[in-house]
């Protein structure tokens, strides 16, 4: 038996956190003379950059830098032998990823996501009206920050709503890191055979759905291999993120009421609080490690080509260097730089509509319920603690 299978690896510190902040010695990695060394959770050494311009830096290089070197879960025995990382834009580099990208990049403009903004506003009402209907208490996180960017991405994409549980069950096993990598392996075969069935589906007969749209103006150019692999990183990472900043981004707020009041009341002020919330919060704690290809250095760091650089966004996000007094939230300061969405080619193509939803979702929740409160106490709140995407367990609130 392997030790994968006798249990899940440990969770490496800079996926750990401190309720909404990574750890300490995570953000004192900064000053360290050399990049630290750890053990990721497939087993591979790599060290950690914490520092902004060294994040840039390396997001920014697909040359020295590569996400090829992405790992590979376990694949299930007796599965069909096709490459689970087709598709998957995160672990491609140009050219490769330049043509998977260019297919979607009209999708998910900027244009086109304000075509998209009246619909949102529909989804964010009814689930509104639902909870009020309902009456407090309630779980924010089950009953709006996770179905409302579902739906979106769900509509988006051409998946089927009412199968909702079934893929929000396997994505968010795919990423607790709290199992097995064969767990994890076997979720991701069946996510893979759900959306292989979608593709089959939108290949017989397109629809004006995203798929249906790649099928009839890309068919050609795409494998269906390729297919499932974007709609299966599209449909996780289209909700998961975005519901995990709805939730989070909540109960920030509610522990700061006159800026979530500011949020709620002042015309103009969603748009820099979402970025300083995007900042502050770093859902995601690192994203795909990058394969170092030649010896070169790093913020003026040694590293060696085979080497494996693992980015903790969240660090870079609070580095002081770049901006002032950075574990405090502060939605009416000057919007400050951040790397939340990543940087240079592969940075996050869904941005646009990340940033629509919680444009639309947070003023609309707060004016809804304005005395909108915690039900338990704060150091009740049970936060996720071994996920690729940082987030809550639930939410009780009341009003």
């Amino acid at each position: 038996m392997t030790t994968t299978e006798q249990g899940p690896p440990p969770v490496p510190r800079h996926m750990r956190r401190d309720r909404f902040a990574p750890l300490p010695e995570v953000q004192a990695a900064r000053d360290e003379p050399d990049l630290p060394e750890f053990r990721t959770v497939f087993g591979a050494h790599a060290r950690l950059v914490t520092r902004y311009a060294d994040v840039r830096e390396v997001l920014g290089d697909a040359e020295r830098f590569s996400n090829a070197g992405l790992p590979r879960l376990p694949a299930p025995e007796g599965e069909d032998g096709a490459d689970p990382r087709a598709g998957n834009l995160l672990g491609t580099d140009p050219p490769e990823h330049t043509r998977l990208r260019r297919l979607l990049t009209g999708e998910f403009t900027v244009k086109r996501i304000r075509r998209l903004e009246p619909r949102i506003a529909e989804i964010v009402d009814d689930h509104l009206d639902a909870m009020a209907a309902a009456g407090p208490p309630t779980d924010l996180v089950s009953a709006f920050a996770l179905p409302v960017p579902s739906l979106v991405i769900c509509e988006l994409l051409g998946v089927p709503y009412d199968d909702r549980a079934e893929f929000q069950g396997r994505a968010a096993r795919q990423i607790d890191l709290s199992r097995t990598l064969e767990e994890r392996g076997r979720v991701a075969a069946e996510s893979r055979a759900y959306m292989g069935e979608l593709v089959d589906r939108a290949t017989a007969a397109p629809g004006d759905d995203m798929l249906g749209m790649l099928v009839r103006e890309h068919g050609h150019d795409i494998t269906r291999d390729e297919l499932i692999g974007i709609a299966s990183l599209l449909l996780i990472a289209g909700h998961e993120t975005t519901a995990n900043m709805l939730g989070l981004g909540t109960l920030a707020l509610l522990r700061e009421p006159d800026q979530l009041a500011h949020v709620r009341d002042e015309d103009g002020a969603v748009a820099p609080a979402i970025e300083e919330l995007l900042r502050w919060l770093s859902v995601v704690h690192s994203g795909v490690p990058r394969l170092v290809r030649e010896d070169t250095t790093v913020g003026g760091r040694p590293v060696a080509a085979g080497e494996f650089l693992v980015l903790s966004l969240p660090a870079a996000n609070r580095d002081p260097a770049v901006v002032d007094h950075p574990d405090d939230l502060d939605v009416t300061r000057e919007i400050a730089p951040h790397v939340a969405f990543g940087h240079g080619v592969h940075h996050c193509l869904g941005a646009p509509l990340a940033r629509a939803e919680m444009a639309v979702a947070f003023p609309a929740l707060f004016r809804r319920f304005p005395t909108l409160a915690l039900d338990i106490p704060f150091d009740e709140v049970e936060f996720r603690s071994a996920t690729v995407v940082h987030g809550l367990r639930a939410l009780p609130v009341t009003w």
